[in-house]
């Protein structure tokens, strides 16, 4: 069937003068260094739109050529930073405007996703291509997730109570109360005006009020949603559809509430609207995101589409925000699996955003020592060089690798690259988190997914601190957690992730490695340090 009139959506992402964000870049790296007389002076939205957006000339001229093919102002929207024309147009409009060939792809393992995408390259006329970074979301497909696994309940009791404090159908997982005792938080009774958190979902994954509500009564904590942007469709989670969705949400809520939390839904599977979206939110955005998606960085569309997404992180890291990414869940070797190299992951890979890795209970059911989840995400980038901030513990670890003679072959990754994770915290299938799925009833899931809300969690737990003092968000995380490595709980047992017996991954050693940054988050240190 023809798809000449099917409409789509893609967004012409406007070039940034370079010169403008290297002193941007040279701004945030000043303003989130906890050592600078400039800490924490966040700008806002109207400060980095006048010190980043395209000319308003460049913006006029990419709006004019949409128009002269006939598309209507209505479908034409410049966001507020002025560096992205969002459009949504007819095949046969792009087809001719591209000069390419759309068709209509169906996922092989989701057979309810299509999406249009181009058969050949695009192009643009020179005076347009002038300013245009890249037109977004036309050329790659996002790689859906396959849901995060669920395990069954166990029939024993497990060793330490808090393991049983979700009630029978649970019995064994990791619940709010082992999280609590694991990492020294307290349970909130009131918030600071002004804080705020939020969790991205994508791919149909809505959520429902009867999980959330079996949650909340079974673990004895209260696990709300404020505000939902992009809309929500509860019916899709009465067939177990909303694993994802509602495990972070649970777990955000259950390390942070009430500091209120906003779901923003993108319908789009793609990280540079869901970016955007936040952006567009201006002053008003919440200050700690957590986000449980990503791909290898081989699957990205190109490193323009991430250096796009680089700039966006770091406008946001200047806002004053917390933007937290899952590591992945296969280890070194990312989605794409054993190969020549490892596979970093995108955006865990990008500078400019906080990485969480996975850790297990050392031993099972216990509460104490962590180890490496074997199959949580860790590397380093293959797109993106090494930040100065993390230049020494990066080198000493490799050096202290090197000396005990388990650093991975040097052919298999970047050793200049942008090394992450940045901290970690429990997400293996030692003892999964009891999740309330599927209308109310109960299931134990594990991954990175985990880690990542509830490492937010407490990090909006540390704003709230910070607020509450009189003084601005955290915002841009990473200076603070690399100068202060002490506050972290360390895996150094030499446990690997590698995810893939009979292959090699990087060794958790003392300090910050690969396998797990620099360990989970000792919130009484933490607390402290704000």
């Amino acid at each position: 069937a023809s798809i000449e009139n099917d409409v789509i959506q893609t967004t012409f992402v406007l070039k940034h003068d370079k010169a403008a964000v290297a002193e941007f870049e040279r701004i945030l790296v000043d303003r989130s260094n906890p050592k600078s007389e400039n800490y924490g002076k966040w700008m806002k939205h109207s400060e980095i739109k006048s010190r980043l957006a395209p000319s308003e000339s460049s913006v006029k001229t990419v709006v004019d050529f949409l128009s002269s093919h006939g598309i209507p102002s209505t479908d034409i929207r410049v966001n507020k930073l002025g560096d992205m024309v969002h459009v949504s147009m007819p095949v046969k409009t792009a087809n001719s405007m591209l000069k390419t060939e759309f068709a209509l792809f169906r996922s092989a393992t989701q057979r309810n996703v299509a999406l249009p995408r181009i058969t050949q390259p695009y192009y643009l006329p020179e005076e347009i291509a002038q300013h245009v970074q890249i037109v977004a979301d036309i050329v790659r497909f996002p790689s859906l997730r396959n849901g995060p696994t669920i395990f069954g309940a166990e029939e024993k009791t497990a060793t330490d109570d808090e393991f049983n404090s979700c009630g029978t159908k649970c019995n064994g997982y990791t619940t709010p109360d082992v999280l609590k005792s694991a990492y020294g938080f307290e349970y909130m009774t009131s918030f600071t005006t002004g804080n705020s958190m939020s969790v991205a979902e994508f791919q149909y994954q809505y959520y429902d009020q009867t999980d959330l509500d079996s949650f909340s009564s079974a673990c004895d904590v209260t696990a709300t949603v404020e505000t939902t942007i992009g809309g929500n469709n509860p019916k899709i989670c009465e067939a177990g559809g909303c694993v994802e969705a509602l495990l972070d949400i649970e777990y955000i809520e259950a390390v942070a509430h009430p500091i209120p939390l906003t779901v923003i839904y993108s319908s789009t599977f793609s990280l540079l609207d869901w970016v955007g979206q936040v952006i567009d939110m201006g002053d008003d955005a919440p200050l700690v995101h957590s986000v449980s998606y990503g791909n290898d960085e081989v699957q990205q569309t190109s490193v323009e589409y991430m250096d796009a997404c680089n700039e966006q992180f770091m406008a946001a890291g200047n806002m004053g925000l917390s933007i937290l990414f899952a590591a992945g869940d296969q280890g070194v070797w990312g989605r794409s699996g054993v190969g020549a190299t490892y596979n970093p992951d995108f955006p865990a890979s990008s500078p400019y955003v906080t990485a969480v890795g996975g850790t297990n209970f050392a031993t099972k059911s216990v509460i104490g020592e962590e180890t490496t989840w074997d199959c949580g995400g860790g590397g380093f980038s293959d797109t993106f060089a090494r930040p100065d901030w993390q230049e020494t513990v990066v080198t000493d670890y490799i050096a202290a690798a090197t000396t005990a003679g388990v650093l991975p072959d040097q052919s298999l990754w970047n050793s200049t690259g942008r090394a992450y994770p940045d901290v970690s915290a429990l997400g293996g299938q030692t003892n999964p988190y009891c999740v309330a799925i599927k209308g109310g009833s109960f299931g134990g899931v594990a991954g990175t997914s985990a880690s990542c809300p509830v490492v937010a969690g407490v990090f909006a737990q540390l704003n709230d601190i910070r607020l509450k003092a009189g003084k601005s968000s955290l915002g841009w995380l990473n200076q603070l957690i690399y100068q202060n490595g002490q506050c972290f709980n360390d895996i150094n047992d030499g446990s690997m992730n590698n995810c893939n017996k009979g292959t090699t991954g990087f060794s958790a050693l003392t300090g910050w490695d690969p396998a797990t940054g620099f360990g989970s988050p000792n919130y009484s240190c933490l607390s402290k340090i704000v």
